[in-house]
């Protein structure tokens, strides 16, 4: 029974969930890049559903802002076929009603004349708060941004939303952000990171400061490591160009990986609202301990695919999908990081992110340490508990304990598993990552969102790898549907 309070506390808030729509005003939502493929697989489907559901019970229009689409029944007929893909049979006849709200706006060359055209349609209600999703690459959000502002479409309750990646380093990082504050204020910005609007992440929040058993226990003296992996079965797909130019550690670790590592490790905020956790979030950020000559070394691995099978059907190297044969573009990467602070002083953070891996899943491990005497015979190892926060493809948190086996025969043990999944748990279907920001942008409630100043120090850990890791890591090759370089891992990353 003490087991099921604790599953009751956690459960019950949400960080950013509120099902009262009063401070949701009328609204249009400008999405630059409306056609694209994150457009028309996340965000027009995550409004569908709000609406669906009746959160979005208010007066409403989405713009999609298009270069290539010019008719608008064209525009409709996809979005309506990415909607199918996801929704149950009996609503596919309410697709129709909901692209009633959907309009193109095509804009050829996105000069500051074409956008007259969307200034001419946001004048139809100049009481509507305006949100303007940036879903194109971060190249572009400058001369969009300014055109939006000398057009004098930017409004005091109007709102930008940026996708990742801000730039390739912090250069270029400060020089979008730049751009972007000479139009919008810091609270009218929202970097989005879908990561943060999952389930089991918000409730690592609530995990942590709700529970008295699991916060007098998250520090360095009880847990041994921390281990925070996201590993993808799919290649590069259809972002050859883009990937290359990226890869794996900017593609995955500077935005959703440390963004996880942050919600672990930071300290209780003094309240919940979006500055006192922000103000967190970047003292963990700024006390990660930098990279210097030697320590990329001992402390990382780089890898790429090769050729090998996935269930049985042969797949192609990264080489030969992106077909540029000279490539040193990691599509793995390990990192051992430390954060030098009270708490966390000597505990190893473990993060791992590949392509082309055995299986798709994203998860974190706190992996508690072994008892300080065992009273227990020679023969038995007492292990340590773990607490596995799993992400995707299903949501759950387990926890592992160590249990007598029943019978005679002396204390045998073996790891059992206390489990809550959340699709077993509720049996209402799970909304998504985006269908949980996008509200939040709506309502304006920052708090899942990066400040310029936690992306700044995220960048300035990240450039400390960089700096090294080219003359000090040697590009290790892993077959793909692997878990990537084994060996490679096990010598510097014994946690794994």
């Amino acid at each position: 029974m003490i087991y099921n309070k604790v599953v009751y506390l956690y459960l019950i808030p949400r960080i950013g969930q509120n099902t009262m729509n009063t401070d949701i005003k009328p609204f249009y939502a400008v999405i630059f890049g409306g056609d694209g493929d994150l457009s028309c697989r996340k965000i027009i489907p995550a409004l569908f559903y709000r609406w669906l559901d009746g959160q979005l019970n208010m007066d409403f229009k989405i713009l999609c802002i298009s270069r290539s689409i010019s008719e608008d029944k064209v525009l409709k007929s996809k979005l309506s076929d990415f909607i199918k893909k996801t929704i149950e049979v009996e609503h596919e006849n309410k697709i129709a009603s909901f692209l009633e709200r959907v309009q193109l706006v095509n804009l050829t060359k996105m000069t500051h004349h074409e956008f007259d055209k969307l200034s001419v349609e946001l004048d139809n209600h100049v009481d509507w708060q305006r949100v303007y999703y940036l879903s194109v690459p971060s190249s572009a959000f400058s001369d969009i941004c300014i055109a939006l502002k000398e057009k004098g479409l930017i409004q005091a309750d109007s709102k930008v939303v940026l996708e990742k990646p801000l730039g390739h380093d912090l250069t270029s990082s400060d020089a979008i952000n730049n751009a972007v504050l000479t139009a919008f204020t810091e609270d009218q910005i929202f970097r989005i990171d879908h990561y943060l609007g999952k389930e089991t992440v918000q409730n690592l929040m609530v995990l942590r400061f709700a529970n008295h058993l699991f916060e007098r226990a998250w520090n360095s003296e009880n847990i041994d490591c921390v281990q925070i992996t996201v590993a993808e079965k799919l290649g590069v797909e259809n972002r050859a160009e883009y990937y290359d130019k990226t890869g794996a550690l900017l593609d995955m670790v500077q935005n959703h990986l440390l963004q996880l590592l942050c919600l672990i490790a930071m300290e209780p905020p003094s309240k919940l609202t979006p500055d006192a956790v922000r103000n967190e979030k970047l003292k963990v950020l700024q006390s990660l301990r930098m990279f210097k000559k030697g320590s990329v070394t001992d402390h990382l691995v780089r890898g790429q695919y090769t050729r090998g099978k996935m269930k049985e059907e042969k797949v192609n190297s990264y080489l030969e999908d992106i077909e540029k044969y000279n490539s040193e573009t990691e599509t793995f990467v390990a990192i051992k990081a430390f954060i030098d602070n009270w708490r966390w002083k000597n505990t190893p953070f473990y993060l791992r992110t590949g392509k082309r891996m055995t299986k798709r899943y994203s998860e974190i491990v706190i992996n508690f340490k072994a008892i300080q005497h065992n009273i227990f015979p020679d023969s038995q190892v007492a292990l340590g508990n773990k607490l596995i926060i799993r992400l995707q493809p299903e949501e759950r948190i387990e926890l592992v304990q160590l249990s007598k086996i029943p019978g005679p025969g002396g204390y045998r043990f073996k790891p059992i598993s206390l489990k809550l999944d959340f699709v077993d748990s509720f049996k209402k279907r799970m909304p998504y990552a985006y269908e949980r920001l996008i509200i939040d942008i709506l309502r304006g409630n920052q708090t899942l969102f990066m400040r310029y100043d936690e992306l700044e120090a995220a960048w300035k850990w990240i450039e400390s790898i960089k700096k090294h890791w080219l003359k000090e890591s040697k590009l290790v090759l892993y077959e793909s549907g692997t878990w990537g370089p084994g060996e490679e891992i096990m010598d510097k990353t014994q946690s794994w």
